[in-house]
């Protein structure tokens, strides 16, 4: 398998565990706000908002849960606070939110994990 045709496939493979991780949410009781948000050096797969909390919610999706949580590094943790501030910034409606950031692991055949504060920045 070629370097593009590779790409192409984990970009399906996310688009996938992100529909699945939208679901979940939404079965929580979350609305959506925004998927694959992208401002400037920041950005999240999911921003969704429930009573007066606000989540931006990385998906990671791997053979199994270890694997995934694994993969939520100290890079991307400092990316999703900044697609954090920037949306926050252009939307003062939110401003008194209580912020979290959240991630949902995605495997093979299990229903995704959806973990609450997995991060503090």
């Amino acid at each position: 398998m070629g370097g593009a045709e590779a790409r192409v496939r984990a970009f399906r493979l996310g688009l996938r565990a992100e529909t699945r991780a939208v679901w979940l949410l939404r079965l929580k009781g979350w609305s959506i706000l925004a998927r694959r948000f992208a401002d400037g050096p920041g950005e999240v797969d999911v921003i969704a908002a429930r009573g007066r909390t606000l989540a931006f919610v990385e998906v990671k999706a791997r053979g199994d849960f270890a694997s995934a949580a694994e993969a939520v590094t100290l890079r991307q943790q400092a990316r999703i606070g900044r697609a954090a501030e920037a949306f926050l910034a252009r939307r003062p409606a939110y401003a008194g939110y209580v912020v979290t950031f959240d991630v949902v692991l995605v495997a093979p055949g299990r229903l995704p994990r959806h973990i609450r504060n997995a991060f503090g920045l």
